[in-house]
Formats: structure tokens, sequence, C-alpha cells
């Protein structure tokens, strides 16, 4: 039934079914209870629709686990890596709500020398062109719009048409080159490259215009990068009326196929559906390096409430003409200054475990006596970042309010009645890891100790499990936050609070843990190590929290978007090792430390040898110095 759920889901997405087909179709969905099958970057996923997993996202098939990857679909033959997966939309939070599809794949081997031609200046900052490319790149480009990529996006209700997002340095380079070559010497002074990150628009006549708006520039102060031009690709010709309106600017009421516009940014613009055909455009932007890249405080708290208000709109949809309205004042505010945004704003108030608080997404209250600053920053971070408790997303088990008002001085009352109690558990992480029995130098392995063998005392035992010890507090000793269940235990000494800002410390690397060893029984040091315990981390690089407080309330401010801070957040399970007495003959069912170790933990600050190293056809090791040499070989 799954098998079918999965390929009616598809064929269904044509568009041309009945309603009838399609209501009873849903229904079958949402009657359907299905657990996730495999997690990728963060999400849960299943390889059909379910009442809990109904976002598709298509991503490359290779990061599935390969026991379970044939089973989700291929959506289209022209990029046969791609796999089909469907997310639980709870989940999503601002690092993962869009889904931006690898691409470049689809364009390796093809030649894609470009070239800009005929150019024409429609006003200024507004340029247009022809693009010239190989055949075989311009029927690659042209193949784009159907590869079944398309999803909903979060504001559909104001833009009209459908679009899918995509990767390609490959295309954005070839691009580049040509743009390079084509700016005129005022405009192309400072131009770095294309972004890589595109959207494929999609409009059939009759459908919506894609609203009057500004595009919101790209921006990254580390490396002075800043997006002054919007680049256009039309795959597809047609008339309109017009088809792209650029306000006190140019109107093109008809486009050529692989047109290509460019146009300052400043401009406001609307797209309407061509009246003869369908309309296919590729849409990114021309970044250049500035000397210097700022931003004004109050654009990055606006872009926060945005990007916060875009995630809750997921199941609360009046919030999504809220985000749309302050992504436009945060447009607008680049290039015009701090104009007049939405009469009213919007707040959201939510109640998790008895707690309640008010947030608008980067300003967040809590009753004055309910909680300690640091739980209320620790509240935050779950929220912000929909972080898991157990299998359940944090938005998912807060009950949601939202609330206009003209501004903010109503929460503190609001608030004050509502005094809610600690939801969090403090936890001694020094009770994961107790000491391990000293070794004693006479006892040897199982073959040669006749049943008396001791591995809690045995020196390769006991230095696997210490190395495992290592690695595990290399994760879990740093982490603010820890997931016990459903439980959030909260490690105070993680939140250091000064000077009215609160600093979430981070992940500090500790030493690499390298393992060797040799038996000559047929058992190996690993299987007597095994998960004692698993613990939920959340990682989280956030700037500094600012924080005060008032009689009634305690309001955080989470500056997420100022220019010299990075976002960051991880959330990982990580295994406790134990030593058993039990080898692996033995019937007692027990996991091996080792393969609880997700790999995207391993990396050059926190390596692990592969379990295989144990080799039960070697020989034992008597010389030391050699122990010493196949140390440096398996490293």
């Amino acid at each position: 039934m799954s098998i079918e759920l999965r390929d009616r889901f598809f064929a269904l997405s044509a568009g041309d079914a009945p309603a009838e087909e399609v209501a009873r179709y849903r229904a079958e969905v949402d009657a359907t209870d299905a657990g996730p099958v495999a997690t990728v970057d963060g999400l849960e996923v299943c390889w059909h629709p379910s009442a809990r997993f109904k976002a598709v996202r298509f991503i490359d098939a290779e990061l599935i686990d390969e026991r379970v990857r044939e089973l989700f679909a291929r959506p289209s033959a022209d990029a046969p890596y791609l796999a089909a997966v469907f997310a639980d939309p709870h989940e999503l939070s601002f690092r993962t709500f869009e889904n931006i599809v690898p691409l470049d794949r689809l364009l390796e081997a093809v030649p894609l020398e470009m070239e800009l031609t005929g150019r024409t200046e429609h006003a200024e900052g507004v340029f247009s062109f022809s693009l010239r490319l190989p055949e075989q790149a311009r029927d690659r480009l042209a193949r784009l719009d159907g590869m079944n990529l398309y999803v909903p996006p979060l504001n559909a209700a104001s833009r009209g048409g459908e679009r899918f997002i995509f990767h390609s340095a490959l295309l954005a380079e070839a691009l580049t080159a040509a743009v390079a070559d084509a700016l005129p010497p005022s405009v192309a002074e400072g131009f770095s490259h294309v972004n890589p990150v595109f959207r494929c628009n999609g409009f059939e006549p009759g459908d919506a215009n894609f609203h009057l708006h500004r595009d919101t520039p790209y921006y990254d102060a580390t490396r002075r990068h800043i997006s002054r031009y919007t680049l256009l690709l039309y795959l597809t010709g047609g008339t309109g009326s017009p088809a792209l309106d650029l306000v006190a600017g140019a109107a093109l009421g008809e486009i050529g196929a692989f047109t290509c516009v460019i146009f300052d940014q400043r401009y406001e613009h609307e797209g309407a559906p061509y009246r003869d055909g369908r309309k296919v455009f590729l849409r990114t932007e021309l970044i250049f390096t500035a000397g210097e890249v700022t931003e004004a405080p109050e654009i990055g708290a606006l872009f926060s409430k945005a990007c916060y208000l875009t995630g809750e709109s997921v199941f609360a949809p009046e919030l999504a003409r809220h985000a749309d309205a302050y992504y436009n004042q945060v447009a607008a505010a680049h290039w015009d200054g701090w104009g007049e945004g939405p009469a009213r704003e919007t707040f959201v108030h939510k109640e998790f475990r008895g707690v309640h608080f008010v947030t608008n997404g980067y300003d967040f209250w809590f009753p004055r006596d309910a909680l300690p600053p640091a739980e209320c920053a620790a509240i935050t971070l779950l929220d912000y970042f929909n972080c898991k408790l157990g299998d359940t997303a944090f938005r998912a088990l807060c009950r949601t309010e939202v609330i206009e008002a003209e501004d903010a001085g109503w929460i503190p009352e609001f608030l004050r009645d509502k005094h809610g109690h600690s939801v969090m558990t403090r936890v001694d992480k020094s009770a994961f890891f107790p000491e391990p029995e000293r070794p004693h130098g006479a006892i040897c392995c199982p073959f040669h100790t006749s049943g008396q063998f001791d591995p809690t005392r045995f020196d390769e035992v006991v230095k696997l499990y210490t190395d495992a010890q290592s690695f595990a507090q290399a994760h879990i000793l740093p982490a603010p936050i820890l997931m016990l269940g459903e439980d959030v235990a909260l490690d105070p000494d993680r939140f250091v609070i000064q000077d009215g800002l609160i600093h979430v410390l981070g992940k500090n690397a500790l030493t690499p843990v390298n393992f060797a060893a040799c038996w000559n029984d047929e058992s190996i040091p690993e299987d007597y190590v095994v998960v004692a315990a698993k613990v939920g981390v959340e990682q989280f690089l956030v700037p500094p929290i600012i924080y005060n407080e008032s009689a009634d309330c305690r309001h955080l401010r989470f500056d997420f978007f100022r220019n010299s801070w990075m976002v960051g957040h991880q959330r990982a399970t990580i295994p406790v090792p134990r030593i058993t007495e039990l080898s692996w003959a033995d019937p007692e069912d027990t996991q091996a430390w080792r393969h609880e170790v997700d790999d995207s933990l391993i990396d050059d600050e926190h390596p692990l040898e592969p379990s295989d190293l144990w080799d039960d056809e070697e020989d034992d090791w008597d010389d030391e110095d050699e122990d010493q040499d196949q140390d440096q070989d398996q490293e």
C-alpha cells in the first residue's frame, strides 16, 4: 500500500486528476500512519506520504541509507540520482523549510560556453540580452520545467505560479563569465560572480501574477559580498500585459526565449503570465565585492521576524502575508531607508508544558517569575530552531495563538498572571562517564583465560572504553541542552549572563581518538564496549542574546542576522559507552558502541577509526614497536 501511495502521489501531481479522486487520495494519506526510515539533513523522512510525512523534497539519493534507498521514487529521468522523500512539516525550521535541489550533475559533460549579445538598456540599471549557448546546454535548461521538481512555495498565496529552487555551480560559473563580458564598465565594477542558487518559476496563462515586490538583497559581511542586480533568464518566450513590469523603470510586453534581463534591485517589479503559452524563467542575482558591508540593526531584526513567521506559516497560513510584508519592508529599507511598514505588528503567543511566552521571531518575552534567564534562553533556542524532543518537533508540542497589535506594550500585563514552572531538568553530565576499572596486566584475551576473562580490567577493552568515552564527552560535555527522550536537560554553566547578554557556549574540540588492537580470540574488543544510553545533544552557534527584565517579564532579543555572526545548529544522538562482561556470542541483545556512532559526527576534530580494525585472523602483537607501526599505518 505504501508503494501505491508513493506512486499515486506523482501521478496525481500532474494536476489533471478529478477533484474527487484527489480528495480520496488525501483521505487515504491522512489515515496512513508511518514511521521514518531515514534521516537526511536532520529531517526524518519516509518514502511515501502519510499523516505525518507530507512535505515532499528532492535530494541526492546517496544521502539515504542504502538499505532503504531503492524504496524512494526517482521523480525525473533526466536526473536519476535524485530521490523524492517526504518530511514532517512540523520539523521544518528556517534552515530547512526551503528545499534546494542539487542539479550540477544535470549539466556535467555538457558544453556551457555562454555569451550575452544584443545588449539593450531599457532604463537606468535595466538591461536585456540574448543568451547564446550550445544546443545541448539549451536543451538541458529547457528540460528543467518538465523534471517534476515543483513544490508549493510557502508564500504561494502572494506569488502565483509554481517554483523550485536548485543549486548549480556549473551554470553559475558559465553565466559569470558571460555577464562579466557583457556588463557595461560602470555596472561591472566590483562584480564577483553569479549566485549559484537559482529559482525556477513556471506560470500558465490565467495564473495569478507574481505580485509587486522588491528582491531582498543577499549579503555576506565576512566575504564582503552583496547583491545589487537581479538576473532573470527566460527559458520560454511570450507576451504579457506586461510580462515584466519594473515600476518607474521599464515594462517588457514581449520576451523571447533565452532572453536574459538584468536589473537593479532597487526596482519594485511585478510579473504577469504569458497570454500565449507557458512562462518559465530562472531567477538569481549578481554578487559584488564591496569595501564594507554594513546592515542597519532594524533590518536584521525585521528579517529575523520574517524568517520566523515564514516557518510558523506552515501551520498558521494567515502568517504568510505578514511575513511577506516584512520581507518587502526589508528589501525597501536597503535602498530607500527605513520607511513605513505594516500598521500593526504580528505576535505569536505559545504555551509549552505550562510555560507561556510571546514572540515575533526577534523578541521573546517570558513571565518574570516563571523561569530563570538560562531556561528562557534555552526555550527560545528550542523554538527558533524547532528542535526535536524525542520524536516530536518543539513547535508541535506548543499551543499557538496569533495576536496582532500596534506595539508590544500589551505583553507584560498579558504575561503577568501566567506564572508557569520549570520544565527542564538539571543533569550531572559526569554520571554518563564513570571511571573504568584499573587494568590488570595478568589478564589476557578470552582465548587464553579459560572462562576467567574479565573485560572490565583487560587493558585493550579499557583503552577502547576510555577512547569511546572521550569521543562521547567531546559532544556531550559542551552541549548547553541535552535531550533525554522527551525530557529536556539544561546545563546552566553553558549559559553565561554578563552585562545584559546571555552567551550560549558551544562545542570545543578535544583530543582525537584512534583505536587499534588485535586479538586471537573470535571476539574483538569492541564486542565488549556497548551502548549504555543514547543522549540527544543540541549544539548552537549563535550571537549573544540581548537580555533585560522588568517587574513583569523577561525580554530576550536574538540578533541572529547581525553582520559579524553566522548562525548554526546541530542536533545529534550520542551513544554513551559501557563495558559488558558478555561477549558477542552470548544471547543478550547488545548494541556495539561503534556501530551506533553517527558518521556525520566524525571529522578532523573528532576522528574515529572504522570498526574493522580488529581482524581476528591476525597474530598477536607481542612487540610494542610493531604495535606502534601498525597504529601509524591504520591512522
